[in-house]
C-alpha cells in the first residue's frame, strides 16, 4: 500500500529525515511516534506530495509520488495536524468542493457527506461558515473530507488533537473499518496509549532515523509502549 525507500529530507544543514524505509501493507493501522521535531510531519507531508522528494522513493498503491504524483494522490488522503480550511465557505460547501476535485458523483457525494457528518455529529453545523468552527469541528470536517472518496491510504498527523472523547471513539472505529475493508492508515500520535491499543504496527523515529518498527506486540515486548519509547529516547544515539 505504502512503500518508503531510503527517504532523506534536509533543510539546509539539518537532516530532518535520514534514509527512512518503511512498508505499510493493506489492512493495517500503522502508528508513527517520536518526539517533537523527530521527522514525523516532514515524512507525512512528503508522502502526501506537499514536500519534494530529494532522495529516496515513495510509492502509494504502486504509483510513484515522485514521478506519477497525480495518480499516487488519487489513492490517498492527508489530514494535517492543523487543517487549513477555507473560512469563507460553509462546511457543506467545502465538502462539495472536495467531492468535485475527487470526481465523485452527486449521489456518492450526498450519501457520504450525510453518513460521515452524522457519525461525527457535525450535520447541524454544515451550513455554518468554517470561520465559526472550533478546532475540533474543523478536525471533524477534515476527517469527513478525507474519508469521502474512499481512498486506499489515509495519512493523519496527530488526528485526535482537539477531538472530544465521543468523536475520538468514532474516529478509531472509522480507522478500523477502513482497514478491515482493505485500506491502510498511517498516522502520527503523541498519545502512546492510543497507539498501543489501536495500531497493528508501530514505527518509532528519532532525529529523523527509524529506530524501531514492527507489529505492536513485538515493539512493546513485555513492557508498555511508553516504557519502550522512553528507553529509546534516553539511550539511542
Amino acid at each position: 500500500m505504502l512503500h518508503i525507500e531510503q527517504l532523506t529530507k534536509r533543510y539546509g544543514s539539518k537532516t530532518a529525515v535520514d534514509h527512512l524505509s518503511l512498508h505499510i501493507p493493506a489492512g493495517e493501522v500503522y502508528g508513527f511516534i517520536g518526539h517533537n521535531g523527530a521527522g514525523k510531519t516532514t515524512t507525512l507531508r512528503t508522502i502526501a506530495g506537499l514536500l519534494p522528494i530529494e532522495e529516496g522513493e515513495i510509492t502509494v498503491c504502486g504509483k510513484s509520488v515522485r514521478t506519477d504524483a497525480l495518480e499516487a494522490k488519487r489513492h490517498m488522503a492527508y489530514i494535517p495536524d492543523d487543517p487549513e480550511l477555507y473560512p469563507f465557505l460553509t462546511g457543506v460547501q467545502f465538502l462539495k468542493f472536495i467531492a468535485d476535485i475527487r470526481g465523485m458523483s452527486a449521489s456518492q457525494r450526498t450519501e457520504r457527506i450525510s453518513l460521515y457528518a452524522d457519525r461525527l455529529s457535525l450535520t447541524q453545523e454544515l451550513g455554518q461558515p468554517i470561520s465559526s468552527y472550533s478546532h475540533g469541528m474543523k478536525q471533524k470536517l477534515a476527517i469527513i473530507s478525507a474519508w469521502m472518496h474512499a481512498p486506499s491510504l489515509i495519512l493523519m498527523d496527530e488526528p485526535f488533537v482537539g477531538l472530544d472523547p465521543i468523536a475520538s471513539h468514532t474516529l478509531k472505529e472509522m480507522m478500523r473499518e477502513h482497514c478491515r475493508g482493505g485500506g491502510a492508515i498511517f498516522f502520527s500520535t503523541h498519545v502512546l496509549e492510543v497507539a498501543e491499543k489501536l495500531c497493528d504496527s508501530i514505527a518509532i523515529i528519532k532525529n529523523g532515523k527509524l529506530v524501531m518498527a514492527g507489529p505492536t506486540e513485538q515493539v512493546r515486548g513485555d513492557t508498555s509502549l511508553e516504557e519502550v519509547f522512553l528507553e529509546l529516547e534516553e539511550n539511542h544515539d
